[in-house]
């Protein structure tokens, strides 16, 4: 054998020598790899982004199974994952995610002018509730008619959001300090508390000896008491 040949015989052992070495390596890594366990974390609540970096940390592959609508979580959080929290999977094994889609969503009607004693059945129809309901009187809306909502109409919310109204109470009374009645005649200031529009209301007639007929005797509401028109006042008269 010439000295060419040994030399490219020797070579060719080397070659041999040195793939049976990479492939036994190789072989060797695949069986460590497949040997090996990840403890998958809890990934609910990041986002896919989040979850991606925690994924190379530790060591498996995150995969995107799409998303729901979920009112729970905002759009674009982890809502759910398959295997759940702390289980043990192969190295670079699969962790499949489903992300948020958000809540279903609404637009909102305008209430404005409407009686707020009726509101329940629209804001069901609507997918809404009632939320706060402050009062204000107002002589350009009627007693119980909605003056202002929050969130504004045309507004998008989620579905069962809460809907502010601000509403009339018509226009405010005029308050006065009630009379003294007590010793004066009783037709004569009945006639003149209705020719104001105030409220009558049971006049009680009882004998006081020693004063004439028909002299007030008693009163409600009492004297300096703040009254409305709209309050009842009863008197008791001697017969």
């Amino acid at each position: 054998m010439s000295l060419v040949e040994r030399r490219w015989k020797i070579i060719l052992i080397a070659l041999i020598l040195a793939n049976l070495f990479f492939l036994s390596a190789l072989i060797s890594y695949k069986i460590t790899i497949r040997g090996e366990l990840v403890k998958i974390p809890a990934l609910k609540g990041l986002t896919l982004e989040e979850a991606k970096k925690l994924a190379t940390q530790k060591k498996f592959t995150l995969i995107n199974s799409g998303s729901r609508l979920d009112p729970r979580w905002e759009k674009g959080k982890i809502v759910e994952q398959e295997p759940p929290p702390d289980s043990r999977i192969k190295l670079y094994g699969e962790v499949r995610v489903i992300l948020s889609a958000g809540q279903e969503k609404v637009i909102i009607p305008r209430f404005v002018g409407k009686n707020v004693q009726n509101i329940n059945e629209l804001l069901q129809e609507y997918q809404l509730r009632k939320g706060k309901i402050s009062y204000v009187h107002t002589g350009r809306y009627a007693a119980g008619k909605i003056i202002a909502q929050s969130p504004p109409p045309e507004a998008e919310v989620a579905v069962n959001s809460a809907i502010s109204f601000l509403v009339s109470q018509g226009e405010r009374e005029k308050s006065y300090l009630m009379p003294d009645l007590i010793g004066h005649h009783a037709n004569r200031v009945v006639r003149w508390l209705q020719a104001h529009d105030f409220r009558i209301g049971d006049i009680r007639y009882v004998y006081y000896e020693g004063l004439d007929s028909g002299i007030i005797i008693k009163q409600f509401p009492p004297q300096g008491y703040k009254i409305q028109k709209r309050n009842l006042i009863t008197l008791e008269v001697s017969k």
